[in-house]
């Protein structure tokens, strides 16, 4: 029997609208490499629980797979073409002072909003985490690169702070990666997962329903995490991608040379990294995963204590996805489907447990969905598709596609724009005058690794023709009428 929406709707309906929390939780450069996606190499029991409880989106996709231009687009509720934040320099109240943000709306009508640790990109930067979004001042502690613990790593950044000026790094940082024999509390992941702790004690016996925001930085860079979580994963265990070298038929503005990762101490300036360094980034990932699954199963084991999990909504994220030496790259920042590709995780009051959706949803769509949830009138500046009809048939076919793009810095700036269809992605690279200079087109069912590029291939002639019309026609254009954003 389907659990079809007005089920749903009826269910969620028992509690008055006012009365479902929201409760927020954001992972930093996690992909959807969990155990509840299939990857059973990977030790994630706390998410995994929380997709058996829920509903899990096994194509959710990021708008920019870039962490500040994600989470505009994402809390912002439009598209990065209209938060104007295409980089991380750049951020979304000055480029849209009046928008009234996904926290901001649950404020406005009622609900206690809160932040913690990283929601907003500029969370450790004054005035704080956008103080018109919250109720309280937003709370934040440290940053991801204060959390080296070895002897020799502090010693080199020390090292490097007494150079003059002119010759000291622009960012002074430890290794790209470190096994501490410290506790989870010596990190900043677990101060955060302690402070929602405090936090939903002390929103238990309020009146208000709440909204909070709970952001965790790992596993973004350093890999740096307890002994304890790199265990789980021998070193004998990790093995290189078997598509570690970038496809020759990849157009150079689909790639980069890893700058993120290049800014942490003994990384090479320029050229490849030896296979040693390449496989403790990747074991270093996979223990920090395995870390801020922990700090994540924390705070949900809390919320249960407390029992509230039974009138709050949860939703858990990653804000993009990552490459670990696919595709020939390090870290974020493309248009492939490793970088687009994210984690999505809803539960909400009166759900069937442990559902799937293979429809296609973007981030732009949490905005209107959750104010669908709970009840608030949708403001008209949203540019996303409520997902909430999926939460009660999971099977339905939803989003014809789902839109992302990359604006690659440098003297010559390259736009990469790209459309993921259910069989295709298809991306474009332009440069400032609106040339295009390469174009990518990838089967997703035959090649979901990315490996052949077809663009230039005659027999996929008019495929091309047909996504290249969808990609410029865009999100509108494919989006399904019946999916469209309403109010209640």
């Amino acid at each position: 029997m389907k659990f079809t929406l007005p089920l749903l709707i009826l269910s969620l309906s028992t509690l008055p609208a006012a009365d479902f929390n929201v409760l927020f939780i954001m992972a930093d450069d996690l992909r959807p490499e969990l155990g509840c996606y299939g990857a059973k190499h990977i030790q994630s029991p706390n998410i995994d629980k929380l997709a058996a409880q829920g509903t899990l989106f096994e194509r959710a996709y990021c708008q920019v797979a870039v962490c500040n231009p994600s989470r505009s687009s994402l809390i912002g509720g439009v598209r990065p073409d209209t938060t104007g934040v295409l980089d991380n320099q750049h951020f979304l109240r000055p480029q849209l002072p009046d928008i009234v943000t996904l926290p901001q709306l649950f404020k406005n009508s009622g609900w206690y909003s809160m932040s913690l640790g990283k929601i907003f990109h500029h969370s450790d930067r004054e005035p704080g985490d956008d103080p018109q979004s919250w109720s309280e001042p937003a709370w934040y502690h440290g940053l991801p690169y204060k959390s080296w613990f070895s002897k020799e790593a502090n010693e080199a950044m020390k090292t490097l702070k007494q150079l003059p000026a002119n010759k000291r790094p622009k960012l002074i940082r430890g290794p790209p990666f470190e096994a501490a024999l410290e506790p989870d509390e010596s990190y900043s992941d677990a101060k955060t997962a302690t402070k929602a702790i405090e936090t939903l004690q002390r929103l238990k016996d309020r009146k208000k329903p709440f909204f909070l925001g709970v952001g965790f930085q790992k596993p973004h860079l350093p890999f740096t995490c307890p002994q304890k979580y790199w265990d789980m994963y021998p070193a004998d265990t990790i093995k290189l991608p078997d598509n570690y070298q970038a496809s020759p038929d990849v157009p150079a503005p689909a790639l980069h040379n890893w700058y993120e990762l290049r800014s942490y101490g003994g990384v090479p300036a320029h050229g490849g990294i030896s296979d040693e360094m390449a496989l403790n980034l990747i074991r270093g990932y996979r223990a920090c995963t395995s870390f801020v699954d922990a700090q994540i199963g924390r705070v949900l084991d809390e919320l249960d204590r407390l029992g509230l999990r039974e009138n709050t909504i949860i939703v858990m994220l990653g804000d993009h996805g990552y490459h670990l030496g696919e595709n020939g790259l390090f870290t974020k920042m493309t248009n492939f489907e490793l970088g687009t590709h994210a984690p999505l995780i809803v539960s909400a009051p009166g759900q069937k447990p442990g559902q799937r959706t293979h429809a296609l949803v973007e981030f732009v769509d949490i905005y209107p969905t959750l104010a669908e949830l709970c009840g608030l009138k949708l403001p008209p500046h949203l540019e996303g598709t409520s997902f909430a009809p999926l939460l009660a048939d999971p099977e339905q076919k939803g989003k014809a596609a789902a839109f992302s793009q990359y604006l690659r810095p440098g003297k010559e700036k390259v736009m990469g724009r790209s459309i993921r269809t259910d069989r295709w992605r298809y991306t474009e690279w332009s440069n400032m005058k609106d040339e295009v200079i390469g174009t990518e087109l990838y089967d997703e069912t035959t090649d979901p690794k990315e490996n052949h590029n077809l663009a230039k291939d005659p027999a996929h002639s008019s495929t091309m023709v047909t996504m290249a019309n969808q990609l410029h026609e865009g999100p509108k254009k494919m989006t399904p009428a019946a999916a469209k954003p309403h109010a209640p």
